[in-house]
């Protein structure tokens, strides 16, 4: 029995297809869409696995921190017991653009940071705030704003 041989279409390689479709429609939704006129003042960093880890991790993002151009500090705030003097000069950090700061009586480490950032002084506060709520980020956002400053919450688990 001979079965009778009808011609396939050929089908596109799945890169050739997205080629062969036209880009304009595309483009132009991406020039439609509109740009935060704000940049974004509030980052937050979730970093889990073991502490030696996650301080790998962690160790070029402050660094490159440290070296910033501005000429104003980066303030760590309440940090885990690990980031030592020790570490910090280890990973290769800058400790002399490098505030650390711990809360005193009864203030939080949400109030110390939010003081950080109103005063302007410090480029970025680095935060260890776990949990945060939506109003204690909108606490830091809205000091970061006053102080032109860059907050950055860190969840290490």
């Amino acid at each position: 029995m001979q079965f009778p041989h009808i011609p396939q279409q050929t089908q596109l390689p799945l890169f050739e297809a997205f080629l062969a479709q036209p880009m304009a429609p595309i483009l132009k939704d991406v020039v439609a869409r509109e740009w935060h006129a704000e940049p974004e003042v509030f980052s937050e960093l979730s970093l889990r696995g073991a502490a030696g880890n996650c301080l790998n991790l962690l160790a070029p993002i402050l660094r490159e921190l440290s070296e910033d151009q501005d000429a104003r500090w980066l303030t760590l705030i309440a940090p885990p017991a690990s980031l030592t003097q020790t570490w910090l000069r280890d990973a290769g950090l800058n400790r002399e653009r490098i505030l650390l700061l711990q809360p005193r009586g009864t203030q939080s480490a949400q109030q110390l940071a939010c003081e950080a950032l109103r005063l302007g002084r410090s480029h970025t506060v680095v935060t260890w705030l776990n949990p945060l709520n939506s109003s204690s980020r909108q606490q830091l956002i809205s000091a970061a704003r006053t102080g032109d400053a860059q907050s950055l919450n860190i969840r290490l688990g």
